[in-house]
């Protein structure tokens, strides 16, 4: 049975659908920690949690973030006294000391919760809570993403892509005054995407700790067997996963079926577009193609002319429900039929 490499909802969307095709039991996700943040003390692993929580049941899937129905006393709480204090906006990173001093999985992606960017609800804050103490204790995050995948009685095997921590980091286009004042540093992902809802001009993408990250003996494992890349981004999601050590060999060394988050050159959703072009990269299908060189085939949407010199499975890739992600899932599984006997 296959391993899906998951980051955003892209992944996600998908595997809520694949149950029927490929036996849950017999599933492991390795999803993206590039996007993590430690924000006001505890760690947010926000593509780890999407498949905790929509494999749990309880996953908000009008913005496919957070759990359905879930209130958010605390966070509206620090917003009133911060206002009530005068603190300037956020995202406010700790300072660069603060960055790598203490637990190594935060670093890079330290936060202040002072001005809190990012929407957390008070029962997706237990979550966050409970898994930073228990990392504290020094459990690993692996050992810690069973333990709450156990809590929410997962039906497949949830990995996180690595123990150690990786930041992506996006590079911004500075204007000459901005340079003059020394504001050059690159910003966290969740800053670019959620802070400021993409709208920045990227000049490059970052994976800071890659090249001193491991994957898992467990993710290993996973990479032994036959592997389905989901519609995800190919450059924050996919790419962190990709930088670790060891990765791309073994993906050359299994069979692996891609989903293209593209038709021809339109992306169903997201930054993918303009991160692939920022990266050096073919915002488009082809352009999928070329970073997916490991990819033994693709499943393609059907108005999709794109020429691949790889075995092809169209079918309508858009997922809008679980009867969609099913169908694109079935392709799936077709395509690996069709490359790995």
């Amino acid at each position: 049975m296959p391993t899906f490499l998951s980051g955003g909802t892209g992944t996600p969307k998908l595997l809520a659908g694949a149950a029927g095709v490929f036996d849950p039991a017999e599933t492991t996700v390795v999803a993206n920690t590039g996007d993590d943040v430690e924000l006001g003390g505890f760690l947010v692993s926000p593509d780890l949690d999407t498949v905790l929580f929509d494999r749990g049941g309880v996953l908000d899937r009008e913005f496919w973030w957070g759990i359905e129905g879930d209130t958010h006393e605390t966070h509206d709480e620090l917003d009133r006294l911060a206002d009530r204090a005068g603190l300037d906006a956020g995202p406010r990173y700790l300072d660069a000391a603060a960055q790598t001093a203490g637990r190594d999985i935060a670093r890079w992606r330290r936060f202040s919760a002072a001005r809190e960017f990012m929407t957390i609800g008070d029962r997706d804050r237990a979550v966050h809570v409970l898994r930073t103490s228990l990392l504290d204790e020094g459990r690993s995050l692996t050992e810690v993403t069973r333990t709450l995948a156990d809590a929410f009685d997962l039906d497949v095997t949830l990995l996180p892509m690595s123990d150690d921590p990786v930041a992506t980091l996006v590079h911004v286009s500075r204007s000459e005054a901005e340079r003059a004042s020394g504001d050059e540093g690159p910003m966290h992902f969740q800053e670019f995407w959620v802070g400021r809802g993409g709208d920045v001009d990227v000049a490059d993408v970052e994976f800071r700790g890659a090249a001193h990250a491991e994957p898992t003996d467990a993710v290993r494992e996973a990479l032994r067997a036959p592997v389905v890349v989901g519609p995800s981004n190919p450059v924050t999601s996919l790419g962190p996963l990709l930088a670790l050590e060891g990765v791309r060999e073994a993906l050359h060394e299994t069979t692996v079926v891609a989903v293209s988050p593209f038709v021809e050159d339109e992306v169903f959703s997201g930054p993918a577009d303009d991160l692939m072009r920022a990266t050096g990269r073919e915002p488009s299908t082809a352009g999928v193609a070329a970073v997916y060189d490991f990819a033994d085939a693709f499943v393609l949407d059907t108005e999709d002319g794109t020429e691949l010199d790889r075995h092809v499975v169209r079918t309508d890739t858009r997922m809008d429900d679980d009867a969609d992600a099913a169908r694109v899932a079935r392709a799936c599984a077709d395509a690996l039929e069709a490359v790995d006997g």
